[in-house]
């Protein structure tokens, strides 16, 4: 019967290296796939407030369409031009009845009212702002802008 070689001095604690550098891969591995997921939270929160600033922007330009179209009347009751900020000022009833609805729908939005352009030819632009929850005042807020041509009715 043979004698087992013991192993030589150079190869002592080798294994111990290896499986050090596998955890140490795998480690970053894990906060990858953790920082890819905070990620896709993150971009799925702003896809849904985006999303509800589209819907009421269509909500209000379908309330413009259905109503008195003559651009005299569409800017008396949807244009914010000119408004003051702190109480809505000089804004139509049918403002002010969709930025209930924006407020109650989109964070941040008593910071950042909603804008509503209505030019002489029914050139219609809405700007919809936006904070997410857990941004701070300070950094810009999000937003979203539709134009859209209303046909003034004769």
């Amino acid at each position: 019967m043979s004698k087992p070689i013991p192993p030589s001095p150079k190869q002592t604690g080798i294994m111990l290296l290896e499986g050090l550098i596998a955890i140490l891969i795998f480690s970053l591995g894990i906060l990858a796939v953790v920082g890819m997921q905070a990620m896709a939270v993150k971009q799925v929160s702003d896809a849904q407030y985006r999303s509800q600033a589209n819907l009421l922007v269509n909500q209000l330009l379908g309330t413009m369409w259905v109503s008195d179209r003559k651009s005299a009347a569409l800017q008396s009751r949807f244009s914010s031009d000119g408004v003051s900020e702190e109480a809505q000022i000089g804004a139509g009833d049918g403002y002010n009845a969709w930025l209930t609805s924006v407020s109650s729908t989109l964070p941040g939005v008593a910071e950042n009212p909603p804008t509503v352009h209505v030019s002489g030819t029914g050139l219609v632009t809405v700007t919809v702002y936006w904070l997410a929850p857990n941004e701070p005042p300070t950094v810009a807020p999000h937003k979203y802008v539709s134009v859209a041509q209303i046909t003034p009715s004769t």
